[in-house]
């Protein structure tokens, strides 16, 4: 059976977790959580980076750092995970679901403006599979109606638009380290933030409400409670398995390059056809691999295909239900407009395997058995 996915591993992984356990320093902030920040920070360009427990507590943060409350309206995309509009719910505000575009799947930035409320605060854009939002429209949008923008970059880290690292654009990034992410540390994340003002509001948060980031500056001489906050820092040793793989991150990057390109030249010739639809790359926009789907005819097709490839032993497998369709989305947010692409682009996507170290040979058993279907 060749999996969809397998979670990336370099092998220096153990030895790096074995000298966090020996210097005694396995809770948060210790040394290779101090590298993994350098290092996004320095290769991306961003201001502040504070590693999280997973992506959705990198979310968690950004909407919090934004002030929302409830009564207030962000809007998002429908198609994307439930740890982007759960964000939203947690400050009480609402998620406002806009429709995609059918060439990325990503929120569609022709939208937006007529969705806008006196109770819209924020944009919140999700850059799927590592292709990026059409970010200066989006940006040009927040500045005009004085909107806070957060990047749901959980897919693209390594990704850019027009030369800026994904996640660094808007006033807050978010990344995800989580097990079927490009670089991973089982479970984790990134908080990029624009702004240095929040920096130190960002790490209070971070730190259970104390001021303990200061203290350990040497800026005050003890810590205490003195804001809301949480838990949201992970263990060193996360980040140690995190580092192992930052520090071979082009070479992760590049197979996953490879790996995509091929699949890109395998299914061209159904693609011109018309026989199916495959990922569309705008200008500008420098993308990390993190997946490779396909566009079949409808549901029905893809349902045939799933079972097809199974058979065959390859695992391929959808993507996001919508969520403005979904339980929650029904009791916590609304759809703005007409629902044009949203649900019927979903119903047609199918994702084929995609992770560091597929082999050449499996992946040609791969596209070997999904052209059998097709022909």
């Amino acid at each position: 059976m060749i999996p969809f996915n397998v979670p990336p591993f370099i092998g220096t992984e153990l030895d790096y977790v074995k000298q966090a356990i020996d210097a005694h320093k396995i809770c948060g902030d210790g040394r290779f959580t101090k590298q993994c920040h350098a290092f996004l920070e320095e290769r991306f360009g961003a201001q502040k980076a504070l590693l999280t427990t997973s992506g959705t507590t990198a979310l968690e943060m950004a909407t919090l750092l934004c002030g929302l409350k409830k009564g207030d309206e962000v809007l998002v995309p429908s198609f994307t995970f439930s740890s982007t509009a759960t964000s939203i719910v947690l400050t009480g505000a609402t998620p406002v679901f806009i429709d995609v575009r059918p060439d990325t799947m990503n929120i569609d930035e022709t939208r937006l403006e007529e969705a806008i409320t006196d109770k819209t605060r924020a944009i919140m854009a999700v850059h799927y599979a590592g292709v990026a939002c059409e970010m200066d429209t989006i940006m040009d949008i927040a500045a005009r109606h004085n909107l806070k923008v957060i990047e749901d970059a959980a897919q693209g880290v390594m990704s850019s638009y027009k030369g800026r690292a994904l996640g660094t654009i808007g006033d807050f990034g978010c990344y995800s380290f989580h097990e079927t992410k490009n670089y991973s540390m089982g479970e984790g994340g990134a908080l990029i933030i624009r702004d240095s003002a929040n920096n130190e509001d960002a790490e209070i948060l971070r730190e259970k409400g104390t001021d303990r980031a200061r203290f350990f500056r040497g800026q005050v001489d003890k810590y205490t409670w003195v804001a809301y906050g949480s838990s949201y820092l992970p263990s060193d040793m996360n980040a140690a398995y995190l580092w192992a793989q930052l520090q071979e991150a082009d070479k992760i990057n590049d197979n996953r390059l490879a790996i995509w390109n091929t699949y890109s030249e395998a299914f061209a010739p159904l693609a011109e056809s018309g026989r199916i639809e495959v990922p569309f790359i705008p200008e500008g926009c420098v993308h990390n691999a993190h997946m490779y789907y396909i566009k079949l005819r409808d549901l029905a097709d893809r349902t045939a295909f799933i079972q097809h490839m199974k058979d065959r032993g390859v695992v391929t497998v959808f993507h996001y239900v919508p969520l403005h369709s979904s339980p929650a989305g029904k009791k916590f947010g609304r759809f703005h407009g007409e629902d044009r692409f949203t649900t019927s682009e979903s119903d047609r996507l199918v994702r084929l395997p995609l992770y560091y170290g597929l082999t050449p040979e499996d992946q040609q058993s791969v596209i070997r058995a999904a052209m059998e279907y097709f022909s």
